[in-house]
């Protein structure tokens, strides 16, 4: 999987798992995987070890990634969730939205 059609910072919702209907922003993508670390969803919780003395050992709470098919971007035009097109131009290429066709 070479390329996703989502980025950071999309604004998506999950469609299946335990966090069924959540939103949140994309905070990082992983290309090679197909997988996408979103904001307040699908937490994880970490231990970390206290690194001096006196210190002490916290939870830390991170978010896993999620398969890209279990997500869907949220139009930021629309409010609808929409799947992605692309569109060519003399500037480019840029994504667009299939259900209100502006340039995301």
């Amino acid at each position: 999987m070479n390329s996703l059609n989502l980025k950071k910072g999309d604004e998506v919702k999950v469609l299946s798992g335990k966090d069924k209907g959540k939103t949140g922003k994309i905070l990082d993508v992983f290309t090679k995987d197909g997988r996408v670390a979103i904001s307040g969803v699908n937490i994880h919780t970490r231990f970390t070890k206290p690194k001096r003395q006196r210190e002490k050992g916290q939870r830390v709470e991170v978010p896993a990634p999620l398969s890209v098919s279990k997500v869907a971007l949220i139009c930021p035009h629309c409010g609808k969730i929409t799947r992605i097109g692309h569109e060519m131009n003399e500037r480019g290429t840029f994504r667009k939205c299939k259900k209100c066709s502006k340039l995301i």
